[in-house]
């Protein structure tokens, strides 16, 4: 039985990935096993070229204001991690019926947009820009697809460090990361008495540690 009363789970699958991505299904399944369904919107929905962090965010509210009430804990990997710190605050403001009481970040995402040459590479974003729209390889899709230059804007104008939802939270961070940089993340952490920052060995995608994060996080939630 849980040590406190957990409702809902919400998890925000990553950049270029679905709700299907191996990491949703894996901690599906574990709370499944426990009872605790968990909801994962699709941020390639209504489609992925007109993407932003900001239409993301209003997604995990529009989920979360459907569920019954009842405390909610946000789980994301990488965008979707950056996307669950901007939407905690969001939601304890204007949701106290779904309290957001902790979150679990996957290699978040909460240095982007600070050096767009160590992010894309030199130049990259200036020829986005001026082009308009810039191609990504799609995990989901197994495809390039297109994206606005919107995406980069936006979510540069969405600032991190004023989106603390002050809430108990477990971060994950590889430390051979090749997306994240793993000192940015200590860094942006590192002043935060309220987040645990557990470092790994391994890359972005984390996937030999699915089960130790999985036991760690379970011990976090106490369920």
């Amino acid at each position: 039985m849980p040590v406190t009363p957990l409702r809902h789970v919400v998890y925000l699958h990553g950049f270029a990935s679905s709700a299907q991505s191996s990491k949703a299904q894996y901690f599906g399944r574990r709370f499944a096993e426990l009872g605790i369904t968990v909801h994962t919107p699709d941020f390639n929905e209504p489609d992925f070229e007109t993407l932003t962090v900001t239409r993301m965010i209003g997604q995990v509210e529009a989920v979360v204001r459907d569920l019954p009430e009842g405390p909610v804990v946000l789980m994301g990997s990488s965008m979707g991690a950056l996307v669950a710190w901007h939407a905690a605050p969001r939601l304890l403001e204007r949701l106290p019926s779904h309290p957001v009481t902790h979150l679990v970040l996957l290699a978040p995402a909460v240095t982007f947009g600070l050096d767009r040459d160590v992010d894309f590479g030199a130049g990259v974003v200036d020829a986005w820009e001026r082009d308009g729209v810039r191609e990504f390889f799609h995990y989901a899709y197994e495809a390039p697809r297109a994206l606005h230059y919107e995406f980069y804007r936006d979510a540069v104008a969405c600032r991190q460090s004023d989106a603390d939802a002050h809430v108990p939270t477990l971060v994950f961070q590889g430390t051979r990361d090749e997306v994240v940089r793993p000192d940015g993340v200590q860094a942006f952490f590192a002043a935060r008495p309220h987040v645990t920052v557990e470092m790994l060995d391994d890359g972005h995608q984390l996937l030999n540690h699915l089960d130790r994060m999985w036991e760690q996080t379970r011990q976090f939630l106490g369920v």
